[in-house]
């Protein structure tokens, strides 16, 4: 089981490094986005940061609920945000996407990152 709790963790931050890393070739664009929907341009480079170093903390099981918590709130600020303009049917695809993802790291934030994590380690060599 160990080792579906850390591919579990891959794919859940598969998608937000393969996003962030793309977005780092497209900025203007995706300011240009961003700002159309009100979110200033200056955010971009935290959104970045959330979207490449949380996802390989993640990876890593290091501080694992906290990171899990904040990308649950990015997730779904994301969601909120970007993706509630259900006359557009894809719309409430992406919405319900992000949902679901902010659900699953709240299932890593209750859980924890299991045995394969950095967190555990540190754990084990404090007891």
């Amino acid at each position: 089981m160990h080792i579906i709790e850390f591919f579990g963790r891959i794919l859940l931050s598969a998608l937000f490094l393969i996003e962030g890393i793309g977005k780092t070739s497209i900025q203007e664009d995706v300011i240009i986005y961003m700002e159309n929907y009100g979110v200033p341009g200056m955010l971009f480079l935290p959104a970045t940061i959330i979207e490449i170093l949380f996802p390989l903390l993640l990876i890593l099981g290091y501080k694992t609920k906290w990171v899990a918590s904040i990308l649950a709130l990015f997730t779904f600020a994301v969601a909120i945000i970007f993706h509630t303009d259900f006359s557009e049917g894809m719309q409430m695809v992406m919405f319900l996407k992000d949902i679901a993802i902010a659900g699953g790291f709240m299932i890593i934030v209750a859980h924890g990152p299991g045995k394969i994590s950095l967190d555990h380690y540190f754990k084990s060599k404090q007891e």
